[in-house]
C-alpha cells in the first residue's frame, strides 16, 4: 500500500479519479440505453435485454475457458517457472486477492492479460516473448498491472459494459430496419422520423465509444494500482515502452499479431488506435500510460510504507 508523503495529498488521487469516471460513463451509457429504449416502446426492449444479458453473462461465466483456448495458452503446473510463481504468489498477498492460476503462450509477441469472472477464478497468461524480453523489476510491474484488473474485477466491468452496449446496437439496427421498410407511423411528422433514424445511426456508435472509454479507464486504473503494488511506477512504464516498440515493430514486419478476440485483453495492443480513432481503441495511448506512471515516479509522490 502506498501513501503520500508526509500524509498530505499533493495531487488528486489518480485511482479515484479512474473510478469516477468509469461511474460516469456508466451513467451516460444507461441514459443512452434508456432513451433508445423509448423509442422502441412495447415489449421489444425487455427482449433485447435479456439477450444481450444472457449473451455476455455465458462469456463472462466461461471467460477463463474461451480466452484461454482463443490465445492458445497453456496452464502452467506448480513446478514450472518457480520463480514466476513465487512472483504472483507475493503481488497477489499484497493485493489481497488468491494467488491466481498462470499460463503461458507460445507467442514471440511480448504480451500479458488477465482472464476470469472472479479473483478466485482468475488465470493471469503470459507470452514467451515477455518472459525473454524484461527484466524482473519490469516483469514484476507487467503482473502487478493484471492482478489489479483482477483485484477490481475488471472482468465483470467489462461484462456490464458490454451487455448495455449490445442492447443499444439491437436496438439502433431495429429501428434502422423499421425505418427502412416503412416500420414508423404514418401520422409521424418527417422531423419526427428523421430524428429518430438518425438516433438508431449514432446511438449504437456512441454506446461503443463510451464502452471503450470505460475500457481505457480500467486500463489507467491497472496502471496506477500496479504502482502501488509494486512501489516502482518506473519500472511498468519501462515494460510498456519495451512491450509497445517490439510489438509494432514485429506487427509491422509481418510478425505475428495479437488475435482480435484477444487483443483487448492484453496489456499492450499495437493495433490500438490512432487520431480519432482512439475513440475506439480499448487502450489508452501508450504515451499517456506512460508519462502517467513517471509522473507517479517523481521523488515524494509516493512513498512505500
Amino acid at each position: 500500500m502506498l501513501r503520500r508523503a508526509n500524509g498530505v495529498s499533493r495531487k488528486p488521487d489518480p485511482s479515484m479519479k479512474n473510478q469516477l469516471k468509469t461511474i460516469f460513463l456508466f451513467g451516460v451509457l444507461s441514459a443512452l440505453l434508456v432513451s433508445i429504449g423509448g423509442l422502441v416502446g412495447g415489449r421489444a426492449l425487455p427482449v433485447f435485454l435479456v439477450l444481450a444479458i444472457a449473451m455476455n453473462l455465458g462469456a463472462w461465466l466461461f471467460s477463463d475457458k474461451l480466452v484461454l483456448r482463443m490465445s492458445g495458452a497453456r496452464l502452467l503446473g506448480p513446478d514450472e517457472f518457480p520463480a514466476l510463481h513465487s512472483m504472483v504468489a507475493d503481488l497477489a498477498q499484497r493485493a489481497g486477492i488468491p494467488a491466481p492460476r498462470l499460463a503461458i503462450v507460445a507467442d514471440p509477441t511480448p504480451n500479458a492479460f488477465a482472464t476470469g469472472r472472479s479473483p478466485s477464478r482468475a488465470v493471469v497468461a503470459v507470452t514467451e516473448g515477455l518472459l525473454r524480453l524484461v527484466d524482473p523489476r519490469e516483469l514484476r510491474g507487467v503482473l502487478a498491472h493484471e492482478l489489479a484488473h483482477v483485484r477490481n474485477r475488471d472482468t465483470l466491468v467489462a461484462s456490464i459494459a458490454a451487455a448495455a452496449a449490445t442492447v443499444v446496437s439491437y436496438v439502433g439496427n431495429t429501428l434502422q430496419f423499421a425505418a427502412m421498410f416503412g416500420g414508423g407511423s404514418q401520422n409521424e411528422e418527417e422531423g419526427s422520423t428523421g430524428g429518430g433514424l438518425a438516433a438508431a445511426i449514432l446511438a449504437p456508435i456512441g454506446a461503443t465509444m463510451l464502452q471503450m472509454g470505460i475500457s481505457r479507464s480500467r486500463e489507467y486504473l491497472a496502471d496506477e494500482w500496479a504502482a502501488r503494488l509494486t512501489g516502482e511506477p518506473e519500472a511498468l512504464a519501462s515494460a510498456l515502452g519495451k512491450l509497445q516498440r517490439i510489438g509494432e515493430t514485429m506487427v509491422a514486419h509481418g510478425g505475428p499479431s495479437p488475435a482480435p478476440a484477444t487483443a483487448s485483453l492484453a496489456i499492450v495492443n499495437p493495433l490500438a488506435g490512432r487520431s480519432v480513432f482512439r475513440w475506439f481503441a480499448t487502450h489508452p495511448p501508450i504515451e499517456d500510460r506512460i508519462a502517467r506512471l513517471l509522473d507517479m515516479a517523481q521523488p515524494g509522490f509516493l512513498r512505500t510504507v
